[in-house]
């Protein structure tokens, strides 16, 4: 099996401001211990740092294999990367040098039936400039090239339109902070500027996990 993201370039902000890197082992395949789901390995990088990371194996229950259109990266890959994003947010995942297999459970929690959609729950305007900021930093910061600022599953994660970020988007090169041109944007030196408020969300973010983590352990 090989890792196959839409974009394996692509860093995915959690909510916290940790810049991850989603390596995702396709296809899904059956459980062979006997279960009755689906499993798709991956491997969660921080950025920036020396080598932390999670191993994770995404278990798809039979409940949400018979919403989904299909188990294929196109149809897949954006509720399973927000997933584990959530999971990051809820301080359930742990990135060590070392690290060891963690499951990760793909449900219907995180779908509305009703509207049948994806929900990993609403961000205020605020919070989405502000991932904004963060994405455009990181990404200026660690490749140096325009990133794609309607991305989809972005929206889905932060429960918004691309649209509505496109908009926001919009207020935030006004203010001179980013450079946006045809749905993609860089970070201008304005932006930039803001590297150690940016780093500081990183590593508050780390030893707030660790913190968590270091508890449980005892």
């Amino acid at each position: 099996m090989t890792a196959t993201n839409s974009d394996e370039a692509k860093i995915y902000l959690s909510m916290a401001g940790l810049p991850l890197r989603v390596e995702l082992n396709w296809p899904f395949h059956k459980s062979t211990s006997g279960s009755d789901w689906w499993v798709l390995h991956g491997t969660i990088w921080v950025e920036t740092t020396e080598g932390l990371h999670a191993l994770v194996a995404v278990n798809l229950t039979t409940t949400v294999k018979e919403i989904m259109p299909s188990l294929a990266p196109i149809d897949a890959e954006a509720p399973v990367i927000n997933t584990l994003r959530k999971e990051v947010d809820h301080k359930q995942v742990e990135f060590q040098k070392k690290a060891k297999l963690l499951p990760i459970q793909f449900s219907s929690r995180h779908y509305d039936f009703k509207r049948n959609y994806w929900v990993f729950g609403k961000a205020s305007d605020e919070e989405i400039c502000l991932f904004l900021k963060r994405k455009l930093y990181w990404h200026t910061r660690l490749m140096g090239e325009e990133v794609l600022i309607l991305d989809a599953t972005d929206a889905q994660y932060l429960d918004t339109t691309t649209q509505h970020m496109g908009d926001l988007a919009g207020e935030l090169a006004r203010q001179g902070l980013i450079k946006v041109e045809n749905g993609y944007a860089i970070a201008r030196e304005k932006l930039m500027s803001e590297a150690d408020r940016f780093e500081a969300d990183q590593r508050n973010a780390l030893a707030e996990l660790e913190r968590k983590h270091a508890f449980e352990r005892g």
